[in-house]
C-alpha cells in the first residue's frame, strides 16, 4: 500500500534528521523527491506544491536555527500530510442500525458489505444484509455465497424487480438486527436512472449510514464523484477498496478529504478480515515506517471473535500455553495477512522489515504453515507438553516423518514455542491493547532480536 511513497517519507525524514545543518542543495533535493513521491501517488500536483512550498520556506528560513529547525520541518511535513488525509471519523453503533451502501459498478459493494458484516459481527453484533441490486443477476447469488460462508442472514428475492418492494416485504425481519447492511445497484456512470432510484432508496430506508464505495485505483476522479454522491445523498462516509494493489491510492484519499467526504474504512485485499477503520494519524505512522498497533489490534480482532481473545486471555493469565495454542496463533496469523502486512504494523519493525527481502518472507511464511502440519502430527500429550519432545528425541523423528518436516524444523518449532511461552507470560495483555508505549517498544526491540528469518 503506497510503497514507493511510505520509502521516500522514511528517507525523507531520516535525511532531515540526520543532517548537520540544512541547506539549499540539501532542502531542494528533499522537495524535489517529495513532489515526484505524492505526484506519483496520485496527490493533486496544486496540493503538492501547496505543501512542500511551505515545507521549503520553513526549511530555508534563518530565523530558526539547529536542532530546532529539523524538528521543525518534520513536524510541519507531519501535519502538512496529516491535514491532507483528513479528519477521523468513527462510526458508534446505536441500539438500531442500517448502513446503505452505494456506488457505482464494479466499485466493490457487494464484497465490502461480506466484510462489514464480518467486521462487526466479530465485536458482538447481530448483522444482516439485504440485496437490493435487482439489475445485475449475479448480485445476489454473490450476496447469498458470501452470507453463508460468513454465517450472515442475507435477505434477497430474486423474482422482484422492484427494490422498494423487497425492503418493504422484509422490513419486520430486518427489525430483529442490530445492523442491517444494503446493498444497491451501481452503473457504469452516475446517470439520472442510478441517481433517482437510489434518491428513492435513500427516502424510504431512511439509513444511519450512507455510505459511499469506490475503488482507490481511480485516483483523482475520485474528487468528482465523491463530490456527486454528497450532493445527492449528503454522503455520511466513504469506503475505498483496494488499497492493496495501487499506487493512486493517494488522490483517492486527499480527494475525500478535499470534498470534505470521511473516508471511515478502507479495504486491504480479498479476505473478510481485510478492512481497516481509516485513521489518519495510525495511516500516517505507518507511512513513516513507525508501525500501527491500534489497526493490528483491530486485525486480530477481526480474525478472532470477543469470546475467543477473553478465553485465550484466561489461559495465558493461567499461565496456560500448549502447542495447540501457538496453531491458534498462527492460524490466526495467517488470517491477518501477509507477514510483510504485519510486520509493519508492529512498532519498532516498520523500518527493520524493509532489511528483510521478500524471499525471507516466504520462507518465514512457508515455516509457518510445516509448523502447522507437524503440531497436527503430534499425540495429545506433544501437544499439551511439548517439554517431552526435548527428553525423547525419538518422537521428533517420527513427527518429522509423519507431517513432511525435518527434525531441524520441529526443533525450531520448540524453540519459537519456548521464546512466545515466555514472551507471552510477561506481555499477556498484548491481545487486549492495554499495553503502554514504554512496553510496546520493549516488546518490539526484544521481538525483532530474537526473530529468525
Amino acid at each position: 500500500m503506497l510503497d514507493k511513497l511510505s520509502s521516500v517519507l522514511k528517507k525523507t525524514t531520516d535525511k532531515i534528521a540526520n543532517a548537520i545543518f540544512l541547506d539549499k542543495t540539501l532542502v531542494d533535493q528533499i522537495i524535489k523527491d517529495l513532489q515526484r513521491a505524492l505526484i506519483e501517488a496520485d496527490v493533486n500536483v496544486s496540493l503538492v506544491l501547496q505543501i512542500t512550498q511551505k515545507i521549503k520556506q520553513v526549511a530555508l528560513d534563518e530565523r530558526i536555527k539547529g536542532l530546532e529547525k529539523k524538528e521543525h520541518v518534520i513536524k510541519l511535513l507531519h501535519d502538512e500530510l496529516l491535514s491532507i488525509l483528513g479528519e477521523k471519523r468513527e462510526i458508534k453503533l446505536q441500539k438500531s442500525n442500517t448502513f446503505m451502501l452505494v456506488g457505482l459498478y464494479g466499485s466493490g459493494k457487494t464484497t465490502t458489505i461480506s466484510k462489514l458484516a464480518s467486521y462487526y459481527a466479530k465485536r458482538g453484533h447481530k448483522v444482516c444484509a439485504i440485496g437490493l441490486d435487482v439489475h445485475r443477476p449475479a448480485a445476489t447469488d454473490q450476496l447469498e455465497q458470501l452470507g453463508k460462508k460468513l454465517n450472515i442472514p442475507i435477505f434477497v428475492n430474486k423474482k422482484e424487480k422492484s427494490p422498494e418492494k423487497i425492503y418493504k416485504s422484509f422490513l419486520q425481519e430486518l427489525k430483529k438486527y442490530d445492523l442491517v447492511l444494503v446493498d444497491t445497484a451501481g452503473r457504469d456512470a452516475l446517470d439520472s436512472q442510478l441517481i433517482d432510484e437510489i434518491k428513492s432508496l435513500n427516502k424510504l430506508i431512511s439509513p444511519s449510514e450512507t455510505i459511499l464505495v469506490m475503488p482507490a485505483d481511480i485516483g483523482q476522479a475520485a474528487k468528482s464523484q465523491a463530490q456527486k454522491f454528497k450532493e445527492i445523498l449528503n454522503i455520511t462516509g466513504v469506503i475505498i477498496t483496494r488499497m492493496d494493489s495501487t499506487a493512486k491510492a493517494g488522490g483517492s484519499l486527499t480527494a475525500c478529504a478535499e470534498v470534505k467526504a470521511p473516508v471511515i474504512f478502507i479495504g486491504t485485499g480479498e479476505k473478510p478480515s481485510d478492512l481497516e477503520t481509516f485513521d489518519p494519524e495510525s495511516f500516517l505512522s505507518r507511512l513513516l515506517g513507525m508501525g500501527d498497533l491500534k489497526t493490528l489490534m483491530e486485525k486480530i480482532h477481526s480474525v478472532m471473535d470477543q469470546k475467543q481473545i477473553e478465553e485465550q486471555q484466561a489461559r495465558l493469565q493461567e499461565g496456560k500455553f500448549t502447542l495447540k495454542d501457538l496453531q491458534t496463533q498462527l492460524e490466526s496469523m495467517e488470517s491477518l495477512g501477509s507477514m510483510d502486512k504485519v510486520l509493519s504494523l508492529i512498532p519498532g519493525l516498520g523500518k527493520a522489515k524493509e532489511k528483510i527481502s521478500s524471499e525471507q518472507l516466504e520462507l518465514q511464511q512457508e515455516k509457518v504453515k510445516h509448523w502447522k502440519h507437524a503440531i497436527n502430527s503430534m499425540t495429545k500429550e506433544e501437544v499439551e507438553n511439548p517439554e517431552i519432545l526435548e527428553k525423547q528425541t525419538s518422537r521428533i523423528a517420527r513427527i518429522a516423518k509423519g507431517s513432511g518436516t525435518s527434525t531441524s524444523e520441529i526443533r525450531a518449532l520448540i524453540k519459537q514455542y519456548k521464546m512466545l511461552k515466555e514472551m507471552i507470560s510477561s506481555q499477556s495483555n498484548l491481545a487486549s491493547g492495554t499495553m503502554d508505549q514504554k512496553t510496546i517498544m520493549k516488546f518490539a526491540k526484544k521481538f525483532g532480536r530474537k526473530m529468525k528469518f
